[in-house]
C-alpha cells in the first residue's frame, strides 16, 4: 500500500506551488487587486447611493409668455416637482422657450390657446427620458385645476424594505459582473502576461505538466473569487442591508460555475493572443454586450423580443438570473436547469476549444 501523502510533500506538489505563485504574483499588483475587489465595491457603494432615499425628482417646464402664463404658473407651483433647483416654470418668450426645449435644458413647454382646437399645448421631445411622464403630470394638474374629477381614489405604497428595492435588484447583478471581469482579466490577461515575458516557454523547461499549469490558474482564480464575493455580499448587507432570501450554499454553486464559465473564457481568449493590446481588444469586445445587454443594471425584458433571444444566450445572462432568482425570490437550483445547463455548455465549449487551440510560445 503507499504511503500516505504527508503535508510537506502536498506543499511541494508543482500545482501548489504555481498557485502559490500566482497568489503572489496578483498582490504585487495594485491595480489588479483595485479592480477585482475594490471596483465592484465601489460601483455598488456609488450606485446604492444614488438610488437610495432620492429626492422628489424636480420637472423644468418653460410657459410661452401670454396673458394666461401667470394663470399656468400659479397651478403647477402648486405641486413641488416644479419649485425649486433643477426643476422650476419660467414665462418666457416664445423663442425662448423653443431655444432652451431644444437645448435640453427644459422638459415641456406649455403654449396657452396657441391652437383654436385645444385650450393648452404641449411641445416635448417624447424621446427624451422624463419628457412624457412630465407632459402627463402637468396635464393632470391642469384638468383638475379646470373642474375635473377622478372617479377613482388611488393609494401609493412605497417599496423600501429590503428585497424589493434597486440595490437589491443590483448587488446579484454586481456579483456576475465581478465574476466576469475577474475571470476573463485574472486568467486570460495573466496568461497573456506570462507569454509576452516568455515565461510559458521556461514552464514547458520545467518537470511541470501542462494540466498542472492550466488547473493552477484556475484553482487561484476560485481562491480569488471567494473572498470577492465576500466581500460584495457582506459589504452589501452591512452597507444597505441587502440579505439573501435563498440559500447560501446555491449561491456558492452558482459562483463556482460562473468562476469556471468566465475562467474557459478568458483562457480561451488568451490561448492565441500574444500581445496585451490584442488580448484587451478582445476582451473588451466580448465583455461590452455583456456589460449592456445581460440584465446587469436593467432587466434583459428592456429590450425588444427579438433581441432578448439572442441576450439570453449571452454567458453572463443565465448567470446574473441565477444569482438574482436565488437571492431575491429565494429560488431552488432545481427551478434553475435551464439555466445551470446553458452555463455548463458555455464553460465545456470554452475548456475544449481552449485546449485545442492553446499556444505555449
Amino acid at each position: 500500500m503507499n504511503p500516505p501523502v504527508s503535508g510537506n510533500r502536498l506543499a511541494r506538489h508543482p500545482m501548489m506551488q504555481l498557485v502559490l505563485s500566482r497568489m503572489r504574483e496578483f498582490w504585487r499588483q495594485p491595480a489588479a487587486v483595485f479592480w477585482v475587489y475594490g471596483f465592484p465595491l465601489l460601483m455598488m457603494v456609488a450606485l446604492g447611493t444614488a438610488f437610495r432615499n432620492r429626492p422628489v425628482d424636480k420637472i423644468p417646464v418653460t410657459i410661452v409668455e401670454t396673458s394666461e402664463a401667470p394663470a399656468i404658473l400659479k397651478i403647477l407651483q402648486q405641486d413641488e416637482r416644479f419649485i425649486g433647483p433643477g426643476g422650476g416654470v419660467e414665462i418666457l418668450s416664445l423663442e425662448e422657450c423653443k431655444q432652451r426645449l431644444r437645448t435640453g435644458k427644459t422638459l415641456v413647454m406649455i403654449s396657452a390657446n396657441a391652437s383654436p382646437d385645444a385650450d393648452y399645448t404641449f411641445t416635448y421631445d417624447p424621446e427624451r427620458p422624463g419628457s412624457l411622464a412630465a407632459r402627463n403630470t402637468i396635464n393632470n394638474l391642469l384638468q383638475k385645476a379646470g373642474g375635473r374629477l377622478d372617479p377613482l381614489t388611488v393609494s401609493n405604497n412605497e417599496v423600501r424594505e429590503p428585497g424589493g428595492r434597486y440595490i437589491d435588484f443590483l448587488v446579484p447583478g454586481l456579483l456576475g459582473m465581478g465574476l466576469m471581469g475577474g475571470g476573463m482579466w485574472g486568467v486570460g490577461f495573466a496568461i497573456v502576461n506570462l507569454r509576452i515575458r516568455k515565461l510559458l516557454k521556461r514552464y514547458l523547461a520545467t518537470p511541470m505538466k501542462r494540466s498542472h499549469f492550466l488547473g493552477s490558474m484556475m484553482i487561484s482564480r476560485l481562491l480569488f473569487t471567494v473572498t470577492e464575493v465576500l466581500i460584495l455580499v457582506l459589504g452589501a448587507r452591512w452597507l444597505f442591508g441587502v440579505v439573501n432570501h435563498g440559500s447560501f450554499l446555491a449561491v456558492a454553486l452558482l459562483v463556482i460555475l460562473g468562476a469556471c464559465q468566465f475562467g474557459g473564457m478568458g483562457l480561451l481568449i488568451a490561448s492565441r493572443a500574444e500581445t496585451t493590446e490584442t488580448v484587451s481588444g478582445l476582451m473588451n469586445l466580448v465583455m461590452l454586450p455583456m456589460w449592456i445587454g445581460s440584465g446587469v443594471f436593467y432587466s434583459v425584458e428592456r429590450f425588444p423580443a427579438v433581441l432578448q433571444m439572442v441576450l439570453n444566450a449571452l454567458p453572463l445572462t443565465p448567470l446574473i438570473y441565477s444569482l438574482r432568482s436565488v437571492m431575491q425570490d429565494g429560488a431552488s437550483l432545481l427551478s434553475l436547469l435551464p439555466q445551470i445547463g446553458l452555463i455548463s455548455l458555455w464553460t465545456i465549449v470554452t475548456f475544449a476549444l481552449a485546449m485545442r487551440w492553446f499556444r505555449w510560445q
